[in-house]
C-alpha cells in the first residue's frame, strides 16, 4: 500500500511505515457518539484505520450542540440520529477510509458474534455491565479482539485496556535508536564498552546492542550481547577474554527487542485495579475515582439515570454506593469527593473529553499495530481543581441551551465569564485547530457578551487555512466573535498592533510548532499566556569542521547537503540580488573598482555573474562539475593533505573513529543515484537563474561525461583543512580578497559588459526557499542524492528518503492523538484563567503516550532576576524609554536611572556596541543622539536594545536586564507617527 504523505507526512515519523500498514488493515468498531465518542472517531479516521463502524441509538439534542463538534443546530431540530448526523462530516476527514454506520440497540440480548470481523471494539458512554460481557467475549476470542472502555462523567473519567493474555509489542517506547562511538573494550569477564568522549549511552540492564566497524576485536562485529549497565558511560557484554584486543573505532546500537504484555479481563480488574498515577500530588486519587465511578454504574444500574445536577439526595445515595464498594476495595472516599462527582456527573467538560478522547485513540492505535506500550490497564483524570473553585455557585441552572452541559460542571457565573473572554491565539496549525475547536464548544468569545477570539497565523490537518478554520469554528458555534489575522510571528508583528488592542485581551495562547517564534511571543506579549509545547533536549550543534571533511553520521551528510542547497541556491542568488539591487549600474561598479574601491560581496558576485548559464545544458553542466567537486576532489584533496596512514603526535592514527577516510566516487551515468543528483542540481541552477529546463539530459550528460575525462587533471595545491571542532563557519562575504583576485574580477566584469552580457535580467537571480513538503520543486531529491552520496563516498549508512526528509527539515513529528490530548489539557487550564482561580490550582502536564506515562505538577512561580534589593525581573517584563528627535544616549542613560532605579553600564543594539565605557571614544557618544548611533530604517517605530549594569562587588559579572524597548518618539508607541 502506497502511503498519502500529503495526509500522513507528520504520522509516518510517529508511527513508521510498518504500522501504518498494519492500521489501514485494521477495522474498529465505536459505540456511543456522545463527546468522548466523537473525539476518538475524529482522531482514529484521521490516524487511517481501513474501516470504522460508528454505533449510536440516540438522537441529537441541544446538550449535544456544546459536547459533539459535528452535530449542527438542524440536526437536533430534524431530530436526526447522532450517529447519521456525524457519519458524514467525520467520513470527509479521511478519503483512505471506510465509515460505516450502526443503530441497532446493544444489550444484554445482542449476539455479539458480528464483533469478530472486528481488530478493535472502543465503547463510550456504555452500562458497566455490557461492557464486562463484551470485554469478556472480545478476551475469549483467538485471537483476542482488543477492548476499550472509556467513560466522562462530568469532571471524571476512565480508560480502560484489555489487550488478551498475551499481547506482543514490536517497539515498546518508539524512541529511534542512536548509534554510538566506542572509546574502548575491555578483554576479560566480562568485557566492559566505554563510549567515546563520555557520551551516555542511555541503556538499561536487560537491554541488547549490535556493535559494528570494530577494529581489533573483530569478533563483536555483526553481533547482538545483552548488557550490564556499569555507569552512565559504560556496559558490561560477557566474556571478551578469547578475543583479538581492541585497537580503535566501533559503533554500538541499541537492538529493540519485543514485550509481552498480559491483561486480565475488566470483571477481574474491577476488585484488584492496576492504575496509572497522573498526578503524584494526590496519589490516593486514582483508586478513588476507580470507587467513585464504580459506585456511579451502580447507581445508573439501578435508577436507569445519573445523580441529577446539584441534588444533595442523589450525593447521600451516591455515597452509600461508594461506601460500599470501598469495603470492598479497602480505601476511605471523601464525601466532599463524592458530592462534587456527584453534582457533576450527568455534565460534560468537553476539554475532558478531548484529553481522554487522545488518551484512548491512542491506546486503539497500539491495538491495531503493537506499536508502543499499551496502558495497563485503568486510567483516570480528573478536573477536581475546575469545580471546586465553583463550589455551590448556581450549579443546577439549566437554560435549555447548547452550554447547559458546561454549566453543569462549572456554574452559570464561570460560563458567563468565558463567553465574555477575549483571547488572542497565536499559531492554527494542529494544536490551534484543536483549541479552536474546545473554544467553540464552550463559548468562549461569544458576539452578544462583548467576548472575541483573535485567530492568527495559517493552520494545517483539520482544517485547510486560517479563515477556513474560522469558519468551522463558526459551524461548531455560531455565537462566536472570531477574527482570523493571517500574518507571520516576528518582531514586526507588534507593529500591526498598538497596545490599546493588546491591553482589552484576557488571554494570550501561543499554539506554535516553531520554538523560537513561540518565545518571541510569549515574551514580548505581556498576558497571561498557555502555551502547549514540548521539552525535547536541545540539538548538539555540529562542529564545522565536521560538517565539511569529517562527517561520521547520517546526520551530518543531511546537514552538510542542506548547507549546500542554502548556500547555492538561497544565499548566493540573495547576495547577488541585493549587491545589483545597491548599484545603479555595473558600469559603475566596474568604474569604482578601477579606482581601487572595496565592495564588499563584489568578487563573488562577479564570480557568479561570469559563470551564469544562459541555457539548459549549461546548467547540467554546472551540476556535473559539481558532482566531482563534491564527491571526487574533496576526497582526493583530504587523502592528499592526510594520507591513510598519517599519524598524530600521540602516535595514534589520524584517520581512526570517529574520523572516517573518504573514497572518490567516478561518475557513472548509469547509477540513478548519479543521474539523480546531476539532474536535481540541474534542475535548481535553472529555478535560480529562470532557464527553463527540459528532459533531454542522458545525451547532453555523456558528452560532457566523455570532454570532462579528457581535461580533467587533479591537481594538487594547498589547502588549509580545518580540523579544530571549535572552529565557526567563516562569513563568505567578510573573507579577505587578494589583490590578484580582485584584477581577475575586474576583468571578467569588463568582459561581460563589452560582450553585451549585463543585461538587466541577467542582474537578478531567483532564490530558492527550501519547501520540504512539495516534492515536485526537487528540493528533496537534491539534497537526498547529495547525502546518499556524502554517505558514500565516506563509507556510513545512507538514510531513505523519508528519514532524509525529516532531518533536514527539522520536522516535528506529531499524531493528532497527542494533539487532542495537549489542546484538551490546555483548554482546562484557560477555564482555571477565566474563573481567576487561585496560583495552586494550576497544572503543568508533561506526557508520553507511547510509555504511556503522565505527570501533572503544580506550576512554579516565575523566576525572577535580581539586580539590586529592590530591582529585579523575570521574562515576561520589558522595560521602554520615550525619545524624541534630539534624544542622546546621555539622555537614554539618565531616563532609564530616572524610570527604573539603576544607571546603565552598557548598551547594545544587536551585535552592535552603543556604548561600552571601556571602548575607546565611546564617552564621546553620550552626546550623540539615538537617531544617530542606531541609524534606523525609514519607518522604523522603535527598537529593542540591550543594557547592563555595574555589579555591587568588583569583580562580578555585569548584571542583566530585561528586554529594553526604545521608542524614537512617544507618538511612535500608537503608531502615530514612524
Amino acid at each position: 500500500m502506497d502511503i498519502d504523505d500529503s495526509l500522513y507526512s507528520r504520522q509516518r515519523y510517529v508511527l513508521g511505515d510498518s504500522a501504518m500498514q498494519q492500521m489501514a488493515q485494521s477495522a474498529v468498531f465505536l459505540s456511543g457518539m456522545g463527546a468522548l465518542g466523537v473525539e476518538i472517531a475524529k482522531n482514529i479516521v484521521l490516524a487511517g484505520v481501513k474501516a470504522v463502524t460508528f454505533h449510536d441509538c440516540k438522537r441529537c439534542e441541544v446538550w449535544d450542540l456544546g459536547t459533539n463538534f459535528f452535530i449542527r443546530e438542524e440536526d437536533v431540530h430534524s431530530q436526526k440520529k447522532r450517529v447519521e448526523a456525524v457519519h458524514s462530516r467525520v467520513a470527509e476527514l479521511n478519503p483512505y477510509v471506510q465509515v460505516s454506520v450502526a443503530t441497532d440497540v446493544l444489550d444484554e440480548n445482542t449476539d455479539l458474534s458480528f464483533l469478530k470481523r472486528y481488530q478493535c471494539v472502543v465503547l463510550t458512554g456504555t452500562k458497566l455491565s455490557l461492557q464486562k460481557r463484551i470485554d469478556y467475549f472480545c478476551h475469549s476470542q483467538q485471537p483476542p479482539i482488543k477492548f476499550i472502555g472509556c467513560d466522562v462523567f462530568g469532571i471524571c473519567s476512565r480508560v480502560f485496556c484489555d489487550f488478551g493474555e498475551a499481547f506482543e509489542v514490536s517497539d515498546p517506547t518508539g524512541e529511534e535508536p542512536k548509534e554510538l562511538f566506542i572509546q574502548n573494550i575491555s578483554q576479560g569477564n566480562p568485557g566492559v564498552v566505554t563510549c567515546m568522549d563520555s557520551r551516555t549511552h542511555g541503556l538499561q540492564t536487560g537491554q541488547s546492542v549490535c556493535f559494528k566497524e570494530i577494529s581489533g576485536m573483530s569478533e563483536l562485529n555483526g553481533t547482538t550481547h545483552q548488557v550490564t549497565v556499569l555507569s552512565p558511560y559504560s556496559f558490561a557484554i560477557g566474556d571478551t577474554s578469547s578475543f583479538q584486543p581492541y585497537a580503535h573505532a566501533g559503533i554500538f546500537r541499541l537492538v529493540k527487542m519485543p514485550k509481552i504484555f498480559t491483561f486480565e479481563t475488566m470483571e477481574q480488574q474491577l476488585s484488584d485495579p492496576r492504575l496509572l498515577t497522573p498526578d503524584f500530588s494526590k496519589p490516593e486519587a486514582p483508586l478513588q475515582l476507580h470507587t467513585i465511578m464504580l459506585a456511579l454504574d451502580a447507581f445508573l444500574e439501578q435508577y436507569a439515570r445519573l445523580p441529577n445536577i446539584g441534588c444533595l439526595q442523589d450525593a447521600e445515595l451516591l455515597l452509600k454506593f461508594t461506601e460500599e464498594i470501598s469495603r470492598t476495595l479497602k480505601n476511605k472516599v471523601s464525601f466532599e469527593l463524592v458530592r462534587s462527582v456527584s453534582r457533576c456527573a450527568r455534565g460534560c467538560l468537553s476539554p475532558l473529553a478531548a484529553a481522554v478522547g487522545g488518551i484512548a485513540s491512542q491506546e486503539v492505535l497500539k491495538a491495531l499495530t503493537g506499536k508502543f506500550s499499551p496502558l495497563q490497564q485503568w486510567f483516570y483524570l480528573d478536573a477536581i481543581e475546575v469545580e471546586a473553585h465553583c463550589f455551590n455557585v448556581d450549579f443546577g441552572v439549566c437554560r435549555g441551551d447548547r452550554y447547559d452541559a458546561l454549566r453543569a460542571c462549572i456554574g452559570e457565573s464561570l460560563c458567563l465569564k468565558l463567553h465574555k473572554f477575549q483571547v488572542f491565539m497565536v499559531g492554527c496549525g494542529a494544536i490551534g485547530c484543536e483549541m479552536l475547536k474546545n473554544m467553540a464548544l464552550m463559548g468562549v468569545g461569544l458576539s452578544r457578551c462583548s467576548g472575541e477570539l483573535v485567530q492568527f497565523l495559517e493552520c494545517y490537518l483539520l482544517f485547510l487555512d486560517i479563515t477556513t478554520a474560522a469558519a468551522a469554528s463558526l459551524e461548531i458555534n455560531p455565537e462566536l466573535q472570531i477574527d482570523a489575522h493571517l500574518n507571520k510571528v516576528c518582531p514586526a508583528t507588534e507593529d500591526m498592533y498598538s497596545d490599546a488592542f493588546f491591553s482589552r485581551l484576557n488571554l494570550v495562547v501561543t499554539a506554535l510548532d516553531n520554538v523560537e517564534a513561540r518565545r518571541y511571543v510569549d515574551r514580548s506579549l505581556s498576558h497571561t499566556s498557555l502555551s502547549p509545547t514540548t521539552r525535547d533536549p536541545p540539538e548538539e550543534e555540529i562542529p564545522f569542521c565536521t560538517l565539511k571533511s569529517f562527517p561520521a553520521v547520517i546526520e551530518h551528510t543531511i546537514q552538510w547537503a542542506r548547507d549546500k542547497f542554502e548556500s547555492a541556491f538561497s544565499h548566493k542568488p540573495s547576495i547577488y540580488n541585493m549587491f545589483w539591487q545597491s548599484h545603479s549600474s555595473a558600469q559603475e561598479v566596474l568604474q569604482r573598482m578601477m579606482a581601487g574601491e572595496t565592495m564588499e560581496g563584489s568578487f563573488q558576485v562577479i564570480k557568479l555573474l561570469s559563470r551564469r548559464p544562459t541555457q539548459w545544458n549549461h546548467c547540467l553542466a554546472l551540476a556535473r562539475l559539481k558532482f566531482d567537486k563534491y564527491f571526487k576532489k574533496k576526497a582526493l584533496q583530504l587523502l592528499h593533505s592526510f594520507p591513510l596512514d598519517t599519524r598524530l603526535k600521540d602516535g595514534s592514527l589520524f584517520w581512526q573513529s570517529p574520523k572516517r577516510p573518504p573514497s572518490p566516487i567516478e561518475f557513472d551515468l548509469d547509477d540513478p543515484l548519479h543521474f539523480s543528483f546531476v539532474v536535481s542540481t540541474a534542475r535548481l541552477f535553472a529555478g535560480i537563474y529562470n532557464i527553463p529546463h527540459s528532459e533531454e539530459v542522458r545525451g547532453i550528460l555523456k558528452l560532457l561525461t566523455s570532454t570532462l575525462r579528457k581535461i580533467t587533471k587533479c591537481v594538487y595545491l594547498y589547502q588549509h583543512i580545518e580540523t579544530d571542532e571549535t572552529v565557526k563557519k567563516p562569513d563568505q562575504l567578510k573573507m579577505t580578497v587578494s589583490s590578484e583576485e580582485e584584477r581577475q574580477a575586474i576583468s571578467q566584469l569588463q568582459e561581460a559588459i563589452n560582450s553585451s552580457f549585463v543585461t538587466p535580467e541577467r542582474l537578478r537571480m531567483t532564490p530558492l526557499f527550501f519547501e520540504k513538503d512539495d516534492d515536485s520543486n526537487g528540493h528533496i531529491d537534491f539534497i537526498a542524492s547529495a547525502s546518499a552520496l556524502r554517505a558514500h563516498m565516506y563509507a556510513i549508512e545512507a538514510a531513505d528518503r523519508l528519514q532524509t526528509k525529516r532531518i533536514a527539515g527539522k520536522i516535528i513529528p506529531a499524531i493528532a492523538t497527542s494533539t487532542a490530548a495537549v489542546a484538551g489539557l490546555v483548554s482546562l487550564e484557560l477555564i482555571k484563567v477565566a474563573g481567576g482561580y487561585g496560583f495552586e490550582l494550576f497544572k503543568n502536564c508533561f506526557f508520553n503516550l507511547a510509555i504511556p506515562v503522565m505527570v501533572l505538577t503544580e506550576t512554579a512561580p516565575v523566576k525572577r532576576t535580581q539586580i539590586r534589593d529592590d530591582i529585579s525581573f523575570s521574562i515576561w517584563d520589558r522595560w521602554t524609554i520615550f525619545g524624541h528627535e534630539d534624544f542622546t544616549l546621555s539622555d537614554f542613560m539618565n531616563a532609564v536611572k530616572e524610570e527604573y532605579g539603576i544607571e546603565p553600564t552598557m548598551v547594545v543594539h544587536g551585535v552592535k556596541m552603543l556604548y561600552v565605557p571601556v571602548m575607546p571614544g565611546h564617552n564621546k557618544r553620550l552626546k550623540l543622539t539615538m537617531h544617530r548611533l542606531i541609524k534606523p530604517s525609514a519607518g522604523r517605530k522603535y527598537v529593542d536594545l540591550t543594557v547592563s549594569f555595574a555589579p555591587e562587588v568588583d569583580g562580578d559579572e555585569d548584571l542583566p536586564s530585561p528586554p529594553l524597548r526604545y521608542y524614537f518618539s512617544r507618538e511612535s508607541e500608537s503608531g502615530e507617527t514612524a
